[in-house]
């Protein structure tokens, strides 16, 4: 049979093969890029301990009065720790006064001090503070998520060419000598032929070009620029901490990895499986443990501080259940709040969801019972649910779980006969109940009975380690001092609103005039607040916010609606601020507002006061409606989230589903897509904010709207 090729032809294609295979392990390897990482971390946390040593004077030396000649040693430019360290002994010893013997005890005492510092330091990563080692810090994460990715690439190559590669190398050895050529068979000699036919096409086709981007990108990752992983870690900030926390334990928190758990349950709920496939989110570290914690114990109360995504750690473990069977849930929550769980629901899962609600509520549970997935109702629904003696669903999920401190109450009763065919139940409230003992107990009798009658008899000892080692299987509490030393300093959250019959009646009409102001300010134009959802739903965020010892600031474009809210709130507020109000008199009621109390609101137009003023001693942001220029909240919102600010910043936005606020916040957030899509091309022409012309069609899409499911109800 006469051959295609010849047997230099096949040696250098195998040779070609085995380059090729090297170029793959290279681009696996990601170990020099987690190596990078961990230096930088230890420049990061060296960097910040010689800035703390900077920051002590050489006086601090005779604190104990140790007698040493620290004027002496200030004189020749030793005027902090830093100088000391960098010096050396004999250095020291040369200053008039300090004997070797001294000198040595000096730099002992600061180096001691140095490794203390060290010990303490926590990564802080925050765009707007680039320092070098931070830069470093996130310079060498953004290359090793680059690494991780194109390493996976490499991997889902070599998956799909492996069989058809290890083949055709196994086929084409009868061509790689003379003599084993002449002793195979026709039919080995055909199929070397085709292998080498194949495996040319192979290498020097797809896979080879595929091959040589990774090799390229690999190449690129050293030229990787600070800007781009700056822009990087600002899409993806807990990516970032998580992998930190993955490669430099320790260097984000404080060092509990089990955050207050007991050590013998905090072994067992770390060896808990969960299972996210289907999670459109990533988890932190602590909230991980939190869904190991429910999976686990099975019937808890999660009481992490507001902030801390609750939400996210409960629809986690409806994921995981899901994955491992269960196929019906039931989340319990304040109608204020009920369409916020299911965008929620839907933009972090791939969980269905049903609104169990209303006058359709009835057949609302027919079909969950039919279809299952997460059916989310109202506390004053749950008695609609009319369930089978036999039937389970997964897990029941109660937000706002006080809202059932008193077992008489209608709505408790409701809730506790619908546990009852739950197999799983997680409660959850960032009020701190431990404040009140009682209430605490009463939830916890709800979940694990034996743990609420076993700390009865010790509810004195309510805030000692017993107390709470005995409740720590059912009860579990976070704060963010512990969790977040890293940031995020800015939580931001929309709060979907559901118009209720007199709401909906004043929007229909402003729609339809045409006034936009009015319609603008939907929610906010009835006559009386207590029609308001966005006003219900301010006053649970406000309440929320004392108990978590918080101040709150409330921004709105419109006049009337500070004055509306003002007048709610009465004593619980400021005076507001508002265009007319002069310079002088503003900073006097933010001085008041400084030396007021937790729960104290300051309500202020948002042109008014988005500029100009310092409002640190807020840490809750309140904005009334969609601004039609985002740049206004922004500004509004840095009034509180601002240097000196001790606290997380918690910004709510009050939206209403289906209404122009749903409408404009898509726009912006499609305008800010292609805004972003450009950035890096410097298209900066384009500005994300909506002009009147299109609010205008904004307007007329909702009149067409209303008008025709006016049709339909009179067809109907």
């Amino acid at each position: 049979m006469k051959r295609s090729f010849s047997f230099s032809d096949i040696n250098r294609l195998i040779d070609d093969y085995r380059k090729a295979e090297q170029r793959q392990r290279e681009i696996s390897e990601v170990g020099e890029y987690e190596s990078e990482v961990r230096k930088a971390a230890v420049r990061y946390v060296d960097s910040e301990a010689m800035a703390m040593m900077e920051d002590i004077a050489v006086e601090e030396l005779n604190r104990d009065k140790k007698g040493i000649r620290v004027k002496a040693l200030r004189d020749h430019g030793y005027n902090n720790y830093a100088d000391i360290l960098t010096a050396r002994d004999y250095d020291l010893s040369a200053v008039r006064g300090i004997s070797e013997d001294t000198a040595y005890k000096i730099m002992k005492c600061v180096e001691d001090v140095y490794g203390q510092a060290k010990e303490s330091v926590r990564l802080k990563l925050n765009a707007d503070d680039r320092s070098v080692s931070a830069t470093r810090i996130v310079t060498a994460l953004s290359r090793y998520h680059e690494a991780c990715k194109l390493a996976s690439d490499c991997e889902g190559l070599d998956d799909k060419y492996r069989e058809s590669i290890s083949r055709d190398m196994d086929d084409i050895k009868p061509a790689t000598g003379l003599f084993r050529w002449l002793f195979s068979s026709g039919t080995r000699k055909q199929r070397a032929e085709d292998a080498y036919q194949s495996l040319t096409e192979t290498i020097q086709g797809e896979y080879g070009l595929q091959l040589g981007k990774l090799s390229d990108r690999r190449r690129n990752l050293k030229f990787y620029s600070e800007s781009d992983a700056w822009d990087d870690f600002q899409k993806q900030p807990v990516k970032y901490n998580n992998t930190v926390e993955k490669l430099v334990p320790g260097l984000l928190d404080n060092g509990d990895s089990m955050y207050g758990l007991p050590k013998e349950l905090a072994g067992k709920i770390q060896d808990e499986d969960f299972f996210p496939d289907g999670l459109r989110c990533e988890l932190r570290r602590y909230q991980e443990l939190g869904v190991k914690y429910i999976l686990h114990q099975g019937r808890v109360l999660l009481g992490d501080e507001m902030g801390l995504g609750k939400t996210v750690q409960a629809i986690a473990s409806m994921v995981s259940l899901r994955n491992t069977g269960s196929t019906h849930f039931v989340v319990v929550c304040p109608a204020s709040v009920m369409i916020n769980w299911c965008r929620e629901i839907e933009r972090f899962s791939l969980l269905s969801v049903i609104k169990v609600h209303g006058t359709t509520k009835q057949a609302a549970i027919r079909e969950w019972l039919d279809k299952g997935g997460v059916a989310v109702t109202t506390y004053e629904t749950t008695s609609a649910f009319s369930l089978p003696d036999d039937f389970r669903f997964g897990m029941l999920v109660v937000d706002e779980a006080h809202y059932i401190k008193n077992p008489s109450a209608r709505r408790s009763v409701s809730v506790k006969k619908l546990s009852e065919h739950a197999d799983r139940m997680l409660f959850m409230t960032g009020t701190p109940i431990e404040n009140n003992v009682d209430e605490m107990i009463r939830l916890i009798s709800i979940l694990q009975p034996k743990i609420a009658r076993k700390v009865s008899n010790i509810k004195a000892l309510s805030f000692a380690s017993q107390f709470r080692e005995k409740i720590a299987p059912v009860y579990y509490r976070r704060k963010r001092e512990d969790v977040l030393t890293e940031l995020p300093e800015l939580v931001e959250s929309r709060e979907w609103c559901r118009l209720g019959k007199v709401e909906r009646e004043a929007y229909e009409q402003a729609v339809l005039k045409k006034s936009y102001n009015d319609a603008r300010r939907v929610s906010w134009s009835v006559d009386d607040l207590k029609y308001s959802s966005k006003a219900g739903r301010m006053m649970e965020i406000i309440a929320d916010a004392k108990a978590d010892g918080r101040k709150v600031i409330v921004f709105s474009y419109f006049r009337d609606t500070i004055s509306k809210i003002s007048e709610m709130l009465g004593s619980q507020c400021t005076e507001p601020i508002n265009g007319s109000v002069t310079p002088a008199k503003r900073q006097e009621i933010i001085d008041g507002f400084d030396k007021a109390p937790a729960g104290q609101v300051l309500v202020s137009q948002i042109v008014a006061g988005g500029t100009g003023l310092n409002i640190q001693s807020a840490s809750v942001v309140i904005i009334c409606e969609p601004q039609l220029k985002p740049s206004i909240e922004s500004q509004a919102i840095s009034r509180a989230y601002r240097m000196g600010q001790a606290r997380n910043v918690l910004v709510y936005r009050l939206l209403a589903s289906n209404t122009v606020d749903e409408r404009v916040t898509d726009l912006l957030e499609e305008k800010q897509t292609v805004f972003d899509a450009f950035a890096d091309k410097s298209v900066a022409a384009q500005k994300v904010e909506v002009d009147r012309k299109t609010f205008g069609n904004i307007i007329q899409e909702e009149i067409d709207r209303i008008n025709g499911e006016r049709k339909s109800k009179v067809k109907a």
